[in-house]
């Protein structure tokens, strides 16, 4: 059995997407001929939502390390409110214990949380052990560089310079590389040259069945955020005026049939876009609901910023009667969230950015409504709401095959593939350098 140290600073029952990958592998790892302890920031450091839930999908013999963090109300002041940031000395002093005693083979760094990845690159000179990072995010980008000033996050400024150095000391140094999308392989590849010829994958996250059942079995705890007078279609993810071209074709054929007065299905429609803010709770702007009053459409849109625990996410998508999947405007966003939404087997309607891997996963699948920005019409579109009419429609059948193939255990397959490449890797470089 090998050892592996992930290191993922949000954990449960921190609810937080990027630690949905480790959280969705740990019951396979073992099975894979992998040993996992998980290193986090423990949770009173974070201001992400806490879901004790998630610590019911936790397999009971995974050994968990937390680290202490600066207190971000001072750190603040300082313009650092970054969890990797503020933690990256607690984690450096954690771990160097942890390396001491000689007993990992591999450091899994899996995390948008990125500037904690440059210790990769010092436990590895300091204790030779070879990383992988999983980017499930682009860390350093030109995305923002030519969008109006409203339109880019937060601290743009700071932060892109930041990444801009950071970045090349995390990835230069890395021993593998796997990615939700390959055109972030492709980018750092053709950025790094020193890296184009260590392991890399493409792995989405998968599909984890037994998420759907810890949400049905605690649907007490959680309000009901649909109206049933209506039929109510859903998407839960963040908004942004990126995910705009994907919505205005929905909102212009909404419109179209709102304006037949002799046909009251259309009045019937309500759309729901929840969580689509990353600010604290109460603070967030909304982004979907302007371009639905510029669409005239906004008495049939309802948008909630405020993030809702995981578990009450799934639940929601179980509610609906039919499911929205948008895509980002940026070719290489993916939808991690994909998953979720097949596994309910809702009626799904998808659009997206032409160049998306979510496309081609969607039709394996079996998706009927998945277009791009360029091909989706209001027929289409309509022909998606007709399934709708019936309040119960049947359960979609979508191909076995794919269901396996994106399955979170297939994916934890991947991963322990690429992690035993890159041992392999090692050991040949070790075994090259002994002869000379």
């Amino acid at each position: 059995m090998k050892n592996l140290l992930i290191i993922s600073p949000y954990f449960p029952p921190v609810n937080a997407a990027d630690m949905q990958r480790v959280r969705m592998s740990l019951p396979y790892f073992a099975s894979n001929g992998w040993s996992v302890e998980v290193v986090m920031v423990d949770e009173h450091y974070t201001d992400i939502q806490i879901d004790p839930l998630l610590l019911q999908s936790i397999p009971s013999d995974i050994k968990i390390h937390k680290v202490k963090a600066l207190n971000k109300r001072w750190t603040s002041k300082l313009g650092l409110g970054s969890i990797a940031l503020r933690s990256l000395w607690f984690y450096r002093h954690k771990v160097n214990r942890l390396l001491k005693d000689g007993k990992f083979d591999l450091i899994y760094f899996s995390t948008t949380q990125f500037p904690v990845c440059i210790l990769g690159a010092y436990w590895k000179k300091k204790f030779g052990i070879p990383y992988v990072i999983d980017m499930q995010d682009p860390w350093h980008s030109d995305y923002y560089q030519d969008k109006p000033r409203a339109q880019q996050p937060s601290k743009y400024w700071f932060s892109y310079r930041l990444n801009k150095f950071l970045e090349p000391i995390a990835i230069k140094n890395a021993d593998g590389v796997i990615s939700v999308s390959e055109g972030y392989i492709d980018d750092l590849k053709s950025r790094y040259p020193v890296i184009k010829n260590i392991p890399s994958a493409v792995i989405t996250f998968g599909a984890f069945e037994p998420d759907l059942s810890i949400a049905r079995e605690n649907q007490t705890r959680f309000a009901n955020l649909l109206d049933v007078r209506f039929i109510n279609i859903v998407y839960t993810g963040r908004g942004g005026t990126d995910m705009h071209q994907a919505i205005i074709p929905v909102f212009e054929a909404l419109k179209k049939g709102l304006s037949d007065r002799e046909n009251t299905f259309y009045s019937r429609l309500k759309f729901y876009f929840i969580g689509t803010s990353y600010a604290p709770a109460g603070e967030g702007k909304p982004s979907i609901l302007p371009l639905a009053q510029q669409y005239g459409v906004a008495d049939h849109v309802v948008e909630i910023t405020d993030r809702l625990s995981y578990y009450h996410t799934l639940l929601t998508l179980q509610q609906a009667n039919g499911l929205f999947i948008l895509g980002s405007d940026n070719p290489q966003y993916t939808a991690s969230k994909i998953y979720p939404y097949l596994l309910t087997q809702k009626p799904l309607l998808a659009v997206f950015n032409k160049k998306s891997s979510a496309i081609p996963i969607l039709r394996e699948y079996g998706v009927k409504h998945v277009y791009d920005y360029e091909s989706v019409t209001g027929i289409n579109i309509n022909d998606f709401f007709s399934q709708l009419n019936n309040h119960d429609p049947e359960p979609a059948l979508y191909d076995q095959k794919a269901i396996k193939k994106y399955s979170a255990k297939q994916m934890t397959v991947n991963q322990c593939r690429l992690f035993n490449q890159v041992l392999n890797r090692e050991l040949r470089v070790k075994n090259k350098d002994s002869k000379y």
